[in-house]
């Protein structure tokens, strides 16, 4: 991997290290206004990215196949979602209304944590995909275009580093390890990224359902969690406002830069 790949997969980390470190500036806990806000932008930008940045180029790579092109993108698209619904099975994920009533707020962070980690696997490997179509001089994938989709999981990935760090803070944990918890759940996203390359450069023919399966990973995290959390109680039409800021921004990044 040359520089630019190296930086390219590590600006969604440092979007939520950014994120993490609001819990210095911290006064009191994420309000429910605040935190519906910063949800729905990030269900925005990961459903313009999966869109322009995945898919439509998923479905450009298989042009060959002629009114047939969709159909690596919808399978892999589907093996994204069904992927997804599978660690869900697996491993507890989040529904923070159902959380608060079960157990306490330190079960709520854990689980916040635990959820937000496992989600930002399939974005590293969207990240990863999109670097490894432009490493093997696929010219469907221009490096503005793979910069694009890194800086707007980064932006999205602002808001997930200060949705960890800030409960955290709120519960009595002193501020530089809520700062690390936050951190810590964007580490997987670089490593993600590194090994999708390493295994995309091995099978490049794959690379369309490899898009697409990003793509059905992430729109799973979006209906699953981002929207119900956006949407339930006061304030939901904040987090529709700020889905519609999202999807808007990172349309214009992906459009401009690529």
């Amino acid at each position: 991997m040359n520089i630019e790949v190296i930086y390219g997969i590590l600006i969604p980390f440092a979007g939520t290290t950014l994120g993490a470190a609001g819990v210095f500036f911290m006064k009191k806990e994420l309000s429910d206004l605040v935190q519906r806000a910063l949800t729905g932008f990030a269900a925005g930008v990961m459903v313009a990215a999966s869109v322009w940045s995945l898919l439509i180029p998923a479905m450009e790579q298989s042009e060959s196949l002629g009114r047939l092109a969709f159909l690596p993108a919808a399978v892999g698209f589907w093996i994204g979602i069904l992927f997804l619904l599978l660690l869900d099975h697996i491993i507890p994920h989040l529904h923070r209304n159902s959380e608060k009533a079960e157990g306490p707020k330190s079960k709520l962070a854990r689980t916040t944590m635990l959820a937000v980690t496992l989600h930002n696997i399939p974005e590293g490997m969207a990240v990863g995909v999109v670097y490894a179509g432009y490493l093997t001089g696929n010219t469907k994938i221009t490096a503005m275009g793979a910069l694009a989709l890194s800086i707007g999981i980064a932006i999205q990935n602002f808001p997930e580093g200060a949705i960890i760090s800030m409960p955290l803070r709120a519960e009595g944990m002193k501020k530089s390890k809520a700062f690390v918890g936050g951190t810590l759940s964007g580490i997987v996203e670089p490593i993600s990224a590194a090994i999708t390359i390493l295994a995309a450069g091995l099978i490049v023919p794959a690379l369309p359902y490899l898009l697409s399966f990003a793509a059905g990973a992430m729109i799973y995290v979006v209906v699953e969690e981002l929207i119900p959390e956006m949407s339930t109680g006061e304030h939901s039409n904040i987090g529709t406002l700020f889905f519609g800021v999202g999807f808007c921004l990172m349309m214009i990044l992906d459009v401009a830069l690529g």
